[in-house]
């Protein structure tokens, strides 16, 4: 292809990225500003431009539908597909690291992946093993420490406890989890990361071929890398081969699960002669709502330093409500959509509501109810996390490798065919006692004649349905299988029995998992079809995007928002100690984590914005009065336009002290002016800052000394001039 079109509809500062010498960068992308455009169109122009081979581009992104959008425009901008390239998500790629390379992994050929539900049953399982009271030491918890110190490049006899009895105890919890994922060969989604690593940092050669291979590494979302990750892109990289990261620092928001921001500051000490690029024009919000978030994020210090600009104009003030409580924060908030749907020029996915804990969700949609506005919670449970879809799986899982135990344990009483917890504690039992899979210790105590009769008989059948299972569907195509075993396990029969209509749907899961069996293409085309599949449904589960859908209003954190957009946003619960979040108000650190989410909140909104708070909040059980958070006071005052149901008001929110000078505006016949001291019986002297309504509805709004800023009903209020 002509490579003058690669830069086609492209501005300066991507066209400068895209044609650059091939070199070591680092692409600070704003929000908005194009950067998957840039990552394709790189690669495009590395390709053509520079005529590097497929072969030897690796570009990594965080999602699976992220790397499948980037392959599908690559493939339309080139006009053809692209072969032989890596692309993929840290742990997709992990994956086929270790599958071409199992045996110096120190794996077994057909090693199976933990997903998080089954490694926590894994690790309950090992708890009871070490005789450790699982009340007092949870499986969640000990999940997180796990996975936590992989991220971090730990084995468990790297890790130093000292004296201290709770680090003692989770590293003997650790030390046993990988002994009993070795004897199944197992392998969860860190051990993914950390084994690949390992394998390329201790066999030289190997390291060597792949540093050879990749002369072009391409890493998005770079922000978003945790220890491990990084440490293995350094050790791919050499003299001979360059790396392009894209990522912002700005929106570097995922500290809590391992991230580490400090990455993309000190990419260019690790890698000398990186050359820092801009993008900074922005193609999704308005003016004001760009000059907003700057103004925001300039309170971050460290800060690689960038500001958003946009050829899209002004639009209007970012709108923001004070509401009484948390219900009338959702009543205003549904409303506002409400009037938007009856002017007939808004679909409901026009909308987003996001707010920064999952407990505030409940009042908003029981206010959406109300109105019969359809919503949905985005990040909901995912069609390959569903039960009846993992049980299909887990039974090809077995078909696979005998010595899953995790797949063993789920399926060897579903459906139900008389095998109970008793008679797996024995299997258990002996499965520890002698170092063998439970498949094994099932098949040693048959032959022992272990079990009564009736749960002998039952045993065997279960052993004999897989054996059959296997050998007749060895010739089969991947969706045959597939449907074979649903109805050979007698799932498909199972769940016809439920005539509910959530038996329904279940079964229309199972005729759907059919359906992307058919339609499945692995990448990799080295790894036997079924096991891709398997590895595939494992790798999307742990993701935790929501699915596509149509016509609704979305729901979501702020964290879930991230990589999202919407013509009108609202931000919920912009209140100290609720956003940002208590845990995280005296901590710098986390603070100006919490300030970056706020800044990726505010720059989802494309064309209206409105920020919510309450004065009074029920969390916990009981009602809470907090301050506005400090963001909003971070926000220009020339940017905010604060609304009232019955009224509008435009001052800055700094406004809201006892220096407010007494003005000639009254309420109504209550005869209080704004600015005028009074005095409350409960809440002691204050200052009248606003007021709203009429007669027996108005309302003033009064800050107070010792309690902060309250709207109180004027007739029942008692106030006194002070």
């Amino acid at each position: 292809m002509d490579v003058s079109n690669i830069l086609n509809e492209l501005n300066s500062a991507q066209r400068e990225v895209v044609a650059a010498a091939p070199n070591n960068m680092l692409v600070l992308a704003g929000a908005g500003s194009g950067k998957t455009r840039v990552l394709v169109h790189r690669i495009a122009w590395l390709l053509e431009a520079e005529h590097y081979s497929p072969y030897s581009i690796m570009a990594v992104t965080f999602t699976n539908k992220a790397a499948a959008e980037m392959r599908g425009r690559l493939e339309q901008l080139l006009g053809h597909a692209v072969q032989g390239m890596w692309v993929g998500t840290f742990h997709g790629l992990a994956h086929r690291l270790l599958r071409a390379h199992w045996q110096d992994a120190g794996l077994p050929e057909h090693f199976q992946i933990l997903d998080s539900e089954d490694q926590q049953r894994l690790i309950r399982r090992v708890i009871k093993s070490l005789n450790i009271d699982d009340s007092q030491w949870s499986p969640k918890q000990a999940q997180w420490y796990i996975n936590g110190k992989k991220d971090e490049g730990l084995r468990p006899d790297q890790i130093k406890t000292g004296e201290d009895p709770y680090a003692r105890n989770m590293v003997r919890i650790y030390q046993a989890y990988e002994e009993a994922c070795q004897l199944a060969g197992l392998v969860d989604f860190a051990e993914l990361l950390l084994r690949a690593y390992e394998l390329c940092r201790d066999n030289a050669e190997l390291l060597a071929h792949y540093q050879q291979r990749f002369r072009y590494l391409l890493v998005d979302e770079f922000q978003d890398t945790n220890a491990i990750q990084y440490a293995w892109l350094c050790l791919l990289m050499h003299d001979h081969n360059h790396l392009m990261a894209v990522g912002d620092d700005d929106q570097s928001i995922y500290g809590w699960r391992g991230a580490k921001i400090e990455n993309i500051h000190r990419l260019s000490h690790d890698l000398p002669n990186t050359k820092v690029y801009r993008l900074e024009q922005n193609y999704r919000s308005t003016g004001t709502i760009l000059k907003a978030a700057n103004a925001l994020i300039q309170h971050n210090g460290e800060r690689l330093g960038k500001d958003l600009w946009t050829e899209h104009g002004d639009g209007e003030p970012i709108a923001v409500y004070a509401a009484f409580n948390e219900i009338d924060e959702a009543r205003f908030v549904v409303q506002q959509i409400k009037h938007f749907l009856e002017k007939g020029d808004r679909q409901r996915s026009d909308f987003a509501i996001v707010y920064r804990s999952n407990a505030q969700s409940r009042v908003l949609e029981e206010a959406l109810m109300q109105m019969s506005i359809p919503y949905r919670v985005y990040g909901g449970l995912r069609f390959f996390e569903r039960a009846e879809i993992k049980d299909s799986l887990a039974y090809l899982r077995l078909l696979v490798n005998r010595d899953d135990d995790a797949a063993f344990e789920r399926i060897v009483n579903v459906p139900t065919r008389g095998i109970g917890q008793q008679t797996l504690n024995k299997l258990r039992a002996y499965n520890r006692e002698h170092g063998v899979s439970l498949w094994r210790a099932c098949c040693e105590m048959i032959a022992a004649q272990t079990f009564a009769a009736r749960t002998q008989n039952a045993l065997v059948a279960f052993l004999k349905l897989i054996d059959e299972l296997t050998e007749n569907s060895r010739a089969l195509s991947l969706a045959e299988q597939m449907e074979y075993v649903i109805t050979g396990s007698g799932l498909q029969a199972h769940f016809e029995r439920d005539k509910s209509e959530k038996g329904r749907g279940r079964l229309e899961n199972l005729e759907e998992l059919v359906s992307a069996a058919r339609q499945f293409t692995p990448e990799d085309q080295e790894l036997p079809i079924l096991a891709a599949f398997l590895a595939h449904a494992v790798l999307e589960s742990g993701e935790g995007q929501a699915e596509e859908f149509t016509d609704y209003v979305q729901m979501m954190t702020l964290h879930a928002a991230k990589g999202l957009e919407f013509p009108i946003v609202f931000i919920c619960g912009l209140e100290e100690k609720l956003f940002p979040h208590e845990m995280s108000r005296q901590d710098p650190v986390k603070l100006e984590e919490e300030r970056r989410l706020c800044y990726v909140g505010i720059t989802r909104a494309m064309e209206k914005l409105y920020c919510c708070y309450a004065e009074r909040r029920s969390l916990h059980g009981r009602d809470e009065y907090h301050r506005p958070s400090r963001f909003l006071t971070e926000l220009p005052a020339e940017c905010i336009n604060e609304i009232r149901m019955r009224s509008q008001v435009r001052r800055p929110l700094s406004a809201r002290a006892t220096s407010v000078k007494p003005q000639t505006i009254s309420t109504d016949s209550h005869g209080l002016a704004i600015g005028q001291r009074v005095k409350h019986k409960s809440f002691g002297e204050g200052v009248v800052l606003s007021s709203e309504g009429q007669g027996a509805h108005a309302r003033v709004q009064v800050h107070f000394a010792e309690h902060g800023s309250k709207w109180l009903v004027a007739a029942y209020a008692n106030l006194e001039t002070a």
